[in-house]
């Protein structure tokens, strides 16, 4: 699994935690049989940081035209960030490959 979380919103780091959180919540919950295998292998997640929205967005768009479980993340406003805005996304669970695929280009956060 790897989330991706927009750097150019300037979130603190809690603010960033909780929504890489919502993320990789959401994406276990919605995978199926690979969620199994992901969680018998150590339920790893890679965090990484793209540039905006259009990035993001880009990705998303990958993950989904390849059929990978993407699992955007829009913040209801109450604290760093306007309401809906779209914060990360998580991707995944799937082999390495898949979501290196995806995401493997984009630097650690």
């Amino acid at each position: 699994m790897a989330i991706a979380v927009r750097k150019d919103l300037d979130m603190g780091k809690g603010k960033i935690a909780a929504q890489v959180a919502h993320a990789a919540v959401e994406c276990s919950m919605d995978a199926s049989e690979k969620r199994r295998k992901w969680i018998s292998e150590g339920q790893k997640k890679v965090v990484v940081w793209v540039k905006d929205e259009k990035e993001l967005q880009s990705l998303i768009t990958k993950a989904r035209s390849i059929g990978v479980n993407c699992c955007p993340i829009r913040d209801a406003g109450l604290t760093q960030v306007e309401p809906d805005t779209l914060t990360c996304s998580g991707f995944g669970p799937d082999e390495d490959s898949v979501i290196d695929s995806i995401t493997g280009t984009f630097k650690l956060v």
